[in-house]
């Protein structure tokens, strides 16, 4: 291929690619700002609340007998502290947790909306919370890198629009955010992962491209240096 078609070829990509090679290079600046900038997380707290070993009285496998064969077998036991009560937090076939009070084997299935409300609240140095969501599915801001699902959200009456989304099968806070660090996040997904694209598969497709344009581009452009470099003369 001649040098001036080279040149008019990697003019026209360039200029065609290079919004999209601006905006993956200052999201990446804009990456590097946030992990210096935002302050740090509070420091992690034992979930939920206490737990007084001597007010267990029913075992696991009295507490059990309370359960019908309906939702049997069980896969998980866990001990949890709500509320000052010792609690048995079941997993059976079925997903969601059953607890079952470690005092009397009585069931109550409330019990997991204050357990993640307790994990919140120590997270945040007891912070007074409400609960504004219950997800079972990812959303534009508790995306797929998350990873665990359900999880309950609760919000912070502070001004900064504090909010943690907590998992009750992990015992823990699986992400803290608030106004301003949502809103560089946001900033960060739509310019460097194109979100503003509701499809994956679609969105999937055009970083795929615009990311192999830009390659193309840099292959014309060393195929050009190459192709119109002076030639040495002969003595």
């Amino acid at each position: 291929m001649k040098p001036a078609a080279l040149r008019r070829i990697h003019r026209w990509l360039g200029l065609v690619f290079s919004l999209s090679i601006l905006m993956s290079t200052l999201s990446g600046v804009l990456h590097t700002v946030m992990t210096r900038t935002q302050e740090p997380p509070p420091p992690a707290r034992p979930s939920g609340g206490s737990l007084q070993p001597e007010a267990i009285t029913c075992s696991v496998s009295e507490a059990l007998l309370k359960l019908g064969a309906d939702r049997r077998p069980v896969k998980a036991v866990n001990l949890r502290g709500i509320n000052e009560d010792p609690w048995y937090q079941i997993y059976t076939s079925k997903g969601a947790p059953i607890y079952l009070s470690a005092k009397d084997g009585h069931e109550d299935a409330s019990q997991d909306e204050l357990y993640a409300k307790e994990i919140a609240s120590a997270f945040l140095g007891g912070a007074e919370l409400s609960k504004t969501d219950f997800l079972t599915s990812f959303n534009g801001e508790y995306i797929n890198i998350f990873r665990i699902l359900p999880v309950y959200r609760f919000d912070a009456d502070d001004g900064k629009g504090t909010r943690v989304y907590v998992s009750t099968a992990t015992g823990s806070v699986t992400r803290h955010t608030d106004n301003r660090r949502q809103f560089e996040a946001n900033v960060f997904s739509n310019f460097h992962k194109l979100s503003f694209i509701p499809d994956k598969t679609v969105r999937d497709w055009v970083l795929v491209g615009l990311t192999g344009a830009a390659a193309v581009v840099a292959i014309f452009g060393v195929a050009l240096f190459f192709a119109t470099r002076p030639k040495r003369s002969k003595e």
